[in-house]
């Protein structure tokens, strides 16, 4: 049995930098940490660059960059499989940063989809080993045009995350045929999209995800909106439309809860998806905690009130939640 964990924006800027540049790297994790351990690996996606160079954007409002020194150690502490740098935040000082973003991930062995050297390389899909299956990572992102990569310039996968894009459905099946030719076993779409603090994803969005297992993909992995959206269940596989933020120093809206997401594990037996298991989860002094029982209650109910509009069948387990998934 493989179990996978997916979160949504990892930001190890700012704040949390300042925090934990020179304490134990593990501590970001907080008390999740023993239950990352246990995973047999983590997909997540890192919302800043790593870096101590690098030129800030002028036109940018907020800027992300981490040092790599202690950021790449508490990345390896969580047992990061795979990390998401299709963002809008990773360029916000520039190539330099990019590329050493780039080079310290690939000095670590941590696979990094969704940026690049060039439009090629930030399109290319990444293929990891977690639990005896090679997961492969297509990453994209439908935020900030202006950080886009080109022919020959560093920056993200990019894309209109609309299947009706000629140029979109190209660049998806290009990246999925290339993961399954590496030997893929199951494959997780990750993707940094939509407006901020919106709660439902669109109905392009929902076409998007249906496509995208339409086209041969086992999980649709969403983040971006700072906050929790729904889970739907599409032909046995799951989509989660956002997963919310899992550590950051963003202030609080009381009326969201951008502090609280969950930890979602991904259970598969035989190469079969069994179901996805959500551990609440709330942010507490630039760290991931686990929540506490007024939190985990208000996330289970959240949960279940986003996702009954597509028909989930959604469980409680002990603090948190279980999806069955069943082929339909």
């Amino acid at each position: 049995m493989a179990r996978l964990g997916l979160t949504g924006d990892v930001m190890f800027g700012r704040g949390v930098d300042a925090r934990w540049d020179d304490r134990d790297p593990a501590g970001v994790w907080g008390s999740m940490h023993e239950r990352l351990r246990s995973l047999d690996g983590l997909v997540a996606n890192l919302e800043c660059c790593l870096s101590t160079r690098g030129t800030a954007r002028e036109e940018r409002t907020y800027l992300f960059r981490a040092d790599p020194a202690w950021a790449v150690p508490a990345l390896e502490a969580g047992g990061a499989a795979c990390v998401s740098l299709a963002n809008n935040h990773l360029l916000d000082f520039g190539p330099v940063a990019l590329r050493d973003t780039l080079d310290a991930l690939d000095d670590a062995g941590i696979p990094h989809p969704g940026a690049g050297r060039d439009r090629a390389a930030a399109g290319r899909p990444a293929v990891t080993r977690v639990g005896g299956l090679n997961i492969g990572v297509l990453a994209f992102t439908d935020q900030y045009s202006p950080y886009a990569a080109g022919r020959e310039q560093p920056g993200t996968a990019y894309l209109d995350l609309d299947h009706r894009r000629p140029a979109t459905r190209r660049a998806v099946d290009g990246a999925l045929a290339a993961a399954y030719r590496a030997g893929a076993d199951l494959v997780v779409a990750t993707l940094h999209w939509g407006p901020n603090w919106v709660v439902r994803p669109s109905a392009t969005q929902r076409a998007f995800a249906r496509w995208l297992i339409d086209r041969g993909v086992d999980v649709v992995h969403g983040h971006s909106a700072h906050v929790i959206q729904g889970v739907e269940v599409y032909r046995g596989r799951p989509i989660v439309y956002d997963a919310g933020d899992f550590v950051d120093d963003y202030a609080v809206k009381p009326d969201l809860h951008n502090d609280r997401s969950f930890l979602f594990e991904l259970v598969a037996s035989g190469g079969r998806l069994e179901a996805l298991e959500l551990r609440p989860v709330e942010i507490v002094d630039e760290r991931a905690e686990r929540a506490g029982p007024d939190a985990a209650a208000w996330l289970r109910d959240r949960m279940r009130t986003l996702s009954a509009p597509f028909g989930t069948t959604v469980e409680r387990a002990g603090r948190g939640l279980r999806i069955p998934l069943a082929e339909c």
